[in-house]
């Protein structure tokens, strides 16, 4: 039961991922359709604005959302076997401290996904150039 749990906890976090394309960006202007639509497809797919440090962004916000994800299925397991401990004192203690770790642990990942999220968007020399344009 476990292992089918957490297969698809993985498998819900992989598709979780997965970034749709902005269909409704996709406007030119009717005097040069080739260059207005090639322009505004670099920009909409951000290959116009690609540095070092929007990568390392991303590659961080993707590992703090699946550890967000992983802390969540495990408060999730928790909760279940607390509801199914049936009086069982020593299971209830255990999913209890299961509980409290990974709330522990989704404090610790929401706490480093804000400052990585202001280190990247308001210091200069994050590579953003959200702070140096302004």
């Amino acid at each position: 039961m476990k292992k089918i749990i957490i297969t698809m906890a993985l498998i819900f976090s992989i598709f979780s991922f997965a970034q749709t394309s902005s269909a409704g960006i996709l406007t030119s202007s009717s005097t040069d359709k080739l260059k207005g639509n090639t322009w505004t497809v670099k920009e909409a797919g951000g290959l116009g604005t690609i540095t070092i440090g929007t990568i390392v962004a991303s590659v961080i916000k993707a590992v703090l959302g699946l550890l967000a994800v992983i802390f969540i299925v495990l408060m999730i397991i928790a909760g279940f076997q607390w509801m199914t401990a049936a009086g069982n004192e020593t299971k209830v203690e255990k999913a209890l401290s299961m509980i409290k770790t990974a709330v522990i642990g989704l404090i610790i990942v929401l706490s480093a996904y804000a400052i990585t999220y202001f280190i990247f968007t308001y210091l200069p020399f994050a590579g953003s150039g959200t702070a140096a344009a302004q």
